[in-house]
C-alpha cells in the first residue's frame, strides 16, 4: 500500500467519509480501534443532541493523520 500522508487524495476521502459516518474514514486507513472509538463517541453524543460535533472531529482525524 502506498504511503498516505496529510493533505494527500486518501486522507481527504477518509476525512469526507467520515463527516458522513463517524470511523467510516479511519476504517478506510486500516486504523480499526480509532473507527470503533470514533463511531461509539458520535453514538453517545447524537444522544446529548451533539452527534455532529462527533462527525467533524471525526473527519478532523482522518484528514489529518499520518501514517508511521
Amino acid at each position: 500500500m502506498p504511503e498516505v500522508g496529510q493533505g494527500s487524495a486518501g486522507n481527504v476521502i477518509a476525512a469526507l467519509a467520515s463527516f458522513f459516518l463517524p470511523g467510516l474514514g479511519q476504517l478506510v486507513q486500516g486504523r480499526v480501534l480509532a473507527a470503533i472509538g470514533f463511531f461509539l463517541l458520535s453514538g453517545v453524543l447524537w444522544f446529548f443532541f451533539l452527534g455532529w460535533l462527533g462527525h467533524i472531529v471525526a473527519a478532523i482525524d482522518a484528514a489529518v493523520w499520518k501514517s508511521k
